[in-house]
């Protein structure tokens, strides 16, 4: 039959992987006075995805065969209207003149869907008859069309919530995670992204921001008024009495191990016109007297000294919270104490830590972590499959993140499909379409060539019955 005469884009690019080809490559169209078109012209690109495949020659055999079948009964139509309209001219009788006349409404039937069906795909006999080589001609507009088509119907919000609420995603989806098996494939899922999106991340990146963020916050918010609080129930509660217990008790083994060290340091701090023994004297004097004191305070627990203690801290906890002075100064240290490298080495390292621990936990089976999280799910699997309060909040959520999805991008979504249609090749576009539903059309003109046969038979006995 007629090969096709599309209008084509002024410059094509080949398929990345087309599985047949069709023909000579393409070459750049030529501008009126001949020279080719300049190089910044935009290109259209041939998808690959729509190329003309092995799968689709087969179809287009079956097309073909088809194709002879139609063309094969209207010849049929043809002689039997010969063979009758012969025999009416030989005198054969009125027999002749019914089938006459529902061959000749069979061969226009036949004529008339062979028109309409190849106007579709071409030109009718090579011919620009306008309206014709409809798909060729007219697919840029097909594809806008289809797009408005489906952005008007399939992506309005009234359209997306009824079909989302009909599917019954909150009990759905918490039969599926209350099945252990389903939980484990989830848990294991979660694990696997956990650990790539850890591995994609650059330690220096995320330490940074931790390491700023600390910083930040420490800096920002002041501490000096919870840390005096602290200390006050601290104090209140009793709860420094076993810190001063180990500090007594750590000074008496240390005096008790270190009493040279003690002498030498009084007898070195003394006059140097003193005698040696007076020093000495006196030395062991100080020690003793320092052991003494050490050793009372950690044995009595209502030692003058200990309750000292407790009212320096309780009037420390005090001036923290209330004293200016206090504050500032707690505020510089914190400030100095931060802007230490010791510090913010620290503060870095602690997502190194995190991380491997993560990692490792991610990786076991049966760590804490992944232990943990199987049975969150499956515990919100159970909630969601009889909770039906749960199960509208999530479908309410579900549903509110697809609409806004739909009427956010609607226009982009819509606009994909019109400008994917209008970057296929028409040649490739109508070949492909034509191998896939061109069987079907051919049957139209099967169905033509019989109903017009049966029409016009019956046309004309109800015109010689009313003639007679």
């Amino acid at each position: 039959m007629e090969r096709i005469q599309p209008e084509q884009p002024a410059e094509q690019a080949e398929p990345a992987e087309p599985a047949r080809e069709l023909g000579p490559p393409d070459r750049p169209a030529l501008a009126p006075s001949g020279a080719p078109e300049p190089a910044t012209r935009t290109r259209t690109a041939v998808l690959p995805a729509f190329s003309y495949t092995a799968a689709d020659e087969e179809k287009q055999r079956g097309v073909r065969r088809m194709k002879l079948t139609a063309t094969g009964l209207l010849a049929l139509v043809a002689v039997i209207f010969a063979l009758a309209t012969w025999a009416k001219n030989a005198g054969a009788g009125p027999w002749a003149d019914y089938v006459a006349a529902a061959a000749e409404a069979g061969m226009v039937g036949a004529l008339a869907d062979w028109f309409a069906v190849t106007a579709l795909f071409r030109y009718p006999l090579g011919i620009p008859i306008p309206h014709t080589a409809i798909i060729p001609n007219k697919k840029d507009q097909l594809g806008t069309t289809l797009g408005s088509f489906v952005g008007e119907n399939f992506l309005s919000e009234s359209v997306v919530r009824t079909r989302l609420s009909a599917l019954g995603i909150g009990g759905r989806l918490g039969g599926w995670l209350a099945e252990p098996d389903h939980a484990d494939r989830v848990t294991a899922e979660l694990s696997t992204a956990l650990r790539g999106a850890l591995t994609v991340l650059r330690d220096s990146d995320v330490q940074a921001v931790v390491g700023e963020a600390i910083t930040r916050r420490a800096d920002s918010a002041e501490i000096a008024p919870g840390v005096g609080k602290t200390l006050e129930k601290v104090v209140a509660d009793g709860a420094h009495h076993r810190a001063v217990d180990l500090i007594c008790a750590r000074a008496h083994d240390w005096l008790v191990l270190h009493a040279d060290s003690v002498l030498d340091a009084v007898e070195g701090g003394a006059p140097g016109w003193t005698p040696r023994f007076v020093d000495k004297r006196v030395g062991e004097r100080v020690y003793k007297e320092l052991l003494r004191f050490v050793t009372e305070m950690r044995d009595m627990p209502e030692h003058p000294a200990r309750g000292a203690i407790d009212r320096f801290l309780t009037d420390f906890a005090a001036d923290l919270q209330s004293d200016t002075d206090t504050r500032e100064k707690v505020e510089r240290m914190k400030s100095e104490l931060l802007s230490r490298s010791e510090v913010q080495d620290v503060i870095a390292s602690a997502w190194s830590s995190v991380r491997t621990m993560i990692i490792s936990a991610a990786e076991d089976d049966r760590s804490e972590l992944r232990l943990r999280a199987r049975a969150s799910l499956m515990s919100l699997g159970a909630r969601l499959a009889t909770d039906g309060r749960l199960q509208s909040k999530l479908e309410g959520w579900v549903e509110d993140a697809a609409v806004y999805v739909v009427t956010t991008y609607r226009g982009e979504i819509t606009s994909l499909i019109s400008e994917t249609i209008a970057s296929w090749d028409a040649e490739h576009t109508t070949r492909k379409i034509e191998a896939h539903i061109g069987r079907d059309l051919q049957f139209i003109r099967i169905n033509g060539t019989v109903v017009g046969a049966l029409a016009g038979l019956l046309i004309y006995t109800v015109a010689h019955a009313l003639g007679a």
